[in-house]
């Protein structure tokens, strides 16, 4: 039996879970308020402050530290790489303390794993961060070279849908053709051939549909002419886009629960935006199944907004035609990275090397 721990930090919070194999024992969400978190400069400081508080939650559950196989973090900004589960190692480290690729609450995953399980003598891992990067080059073209399209996308939960969509039906991942539709407070839609994300949108702050808290793809030129008005700092227009885009612009909340109540009671402003975002996102697949050749195994729909029933049916009324829709609401983020330490500890695959470019 392998014993893992999996830490997951948010912007105002810390999940964590224990597993043996499989199993979740115990889990937990540490909030932290904002008062606390604007204490800390930045974001790699607060290492010590929530790895306390990590020490402490793992005391009142009764897990012996002595216990762990290993400690399997989430994700960060690293470099571009290929999917995957990583070693945590010097040079991962010093690329999350410097910010390489951007400063996010999810690089705390790698370097809490390390500080945790060095200590202990037992390895820690990452499991395929936003950064995954598997494009085809003609999908990096965006129509300049300034301004290449990206790939940051839900990957830890894209692979691990798909890898279950396959299992479920006796297939393997690496011999399918999935479009995947992430849909949480951020949204990406992507391309799985042959085991590979080949084509996807910047589900942080690029391309794609609208979501919850992010614009999307918003018209270019209007964009620029915004920016140069005078009216917005740079701050305030990436604001306008990361944070205060979507939903929260429209509707004044990033809550897809809130959104649906309001349509509940009748609301027609909140129903229409609503529809917009299924909209945008049934188009984005109908691009997917371009990039697929129309070869399409399922389309699979999953993320926090595919518990809303009105969005998966608008989606799959609209997009059926090309495949068979699949729902697998929520994120499942701890499973999966639980998943991917496994894979590593029982030596079904072996660990990748994070390397600098």
């Amino acid at each position: 039996m392998y014993r893992t721990l999996i830490i997951n930090p948010g912007s105002t919070s810390t999940k964590i879970a224990v597993f043996d194999d499989e199993k979740e024992i115990c889990e937990s969400s540490l909030s932290h308020d904002q008062e606390t978190i604007n204490q800390f400069e930045h974001i790699v400081d607060q290492v010590d402050f929530r790895c306390g508080l990590i020490f402490e939650d793992l005391e009142k559950a009764g897990i012996e530290l002595s216990s762990l196989s290993a400690v399997v973090g989430r994700g960060g900004m690293v470099r571009p790489i290929p999917s995957g589960t990583y070693r945590v190692n010097d040079q991962m480290i010093e690329d999350l303390h410097n910010n390489t690729n951007g400063e996010h609450a999810s690089n705390l995953g790698a370097i809490l794993a390390r500080k945790i399980a060095d200590p202990l003598g037992i390895p820690s891992f990452i499991v395929d961060p936003v950064v995954v990067d598997e494009m085809d080059e003609v999908a990096r073209l965006s129509g300049h070279p300034d301004l290449p399209r990206l790939s940051i996308l839900h990957a830890l939960n894209q692979k691990a849908v798909s890898r279950r969509y396959a299992k479920e039906n006796s297939l393997k991942y690496e011999e399918i053709n999935v479009i995947v539709a992430h849909m949480g407070g951020g949204i990406s839609v992507t391309s799985h051939k042959k085991g590979r994300m080949v084509d996807t949108n910047n589900a942080l702050g690029g391309d794609g549909p609208f979501s919850p808290e992010r614009a999307g793809g918003v018209p270019s030129y209007s964009l620029a002419k915004l920016c140069f008005e005078g009216v917005c700092n740079e701050r305030q227009v990436l604001r306008m886009l990361v944070g205060k885009g979507g939903y929260v612009s429209y509707l004044g909340t990033n809550d897809g629960r809130e959104v649906a109540c309001m349509v509940e009671d009748g609301d027609k402003k909140a129903a229409l935006v609503q529809e917009a975002l299924a909209y945008q996102v049934s188009k984005e697949i109908g691009a997917n199944a371009a990039v697929l050749c129309g070869d399409v195994d399922a389309i699979i729909l999953t993320g926090g907004l595919a518990h809303n029933k009105d969005i998966t049916g608008y989606i799959s009324e609209h997009v059926s035609f090309i495949a068979p829709v699949v729902v697998y609401p929520g994120e499942n983020e701890m499973e999966a990275l639980n998943e991917g330490g496994l894979r590593i500890l029982r030596g079904e695959e072996d660990a990748k090397e994070y390397l600098a470019n």
